[in-house]
């Protein structure tokens, strides 16, 4: 997946770019780089479990602090590593939708190789911008 995990940017907490061709690309790579700060082994997660969820938002750094947050909340509450399956971002007169498909399974400390424990994804340099090459995306996670 297209992203890096960054040090110059927060001390405490855990922050990366994401990148891709479009923004559906962008956003994706930033769940996998959220999910694999939590799991180490993220090809492990099997798709047994499906949640679909429909996001709005008039900003487009809210919309993926939205939708990343998405995959902290489900961890959290229904203890579920998740990873994207279907994206999708469309724009109208009142602003972004994103509806989107994830599938994953309930945390197994013996088979996941647990990593930091995400608490957040915070607004701290929280980034979505259009480059020559596509969209890029800077996120600090809240460990």
């Amino acid at each position: 997946m297209p992203y890096v995990y960054v040090d110059d940017i927060a001390v405490a907490d855990i922050a990366f770019r994401a990148w891709g061709d479009t923004l559906e690309d962008v956003f994706r790579a930033a769940a996998e780089a959220t999910i694999h700060t939590m799991v180490e082994n993220h090809d492990a997660i099997a798709p047994l479990h499906e949640r679909r969820f429909e996001l709005h938002d008039v900003d487009l750094d809210l919309l993926l602090l939205q939708f990343l947050q998405e995959f902290v909340y489900y961890k959290d509450a229904e203890q579920l590593f998740l990873r994207v399956q279907e994206l999708t971002i469309s724009r109208d007169a009142s602003g972004l939708t994103l509806q989107g498909r994830a599938a994953g399974e309930r945390i197994d400390p013996a088979k996941h190789e647990l990593e930091a424990d995400v608490k957040a994804v915070t607004l701290h340099q929280l980034q979505v911008a259009p480059t020559a090459e596509g969209w890029e995306a800077t996120v600090v996670l809240d460990v």
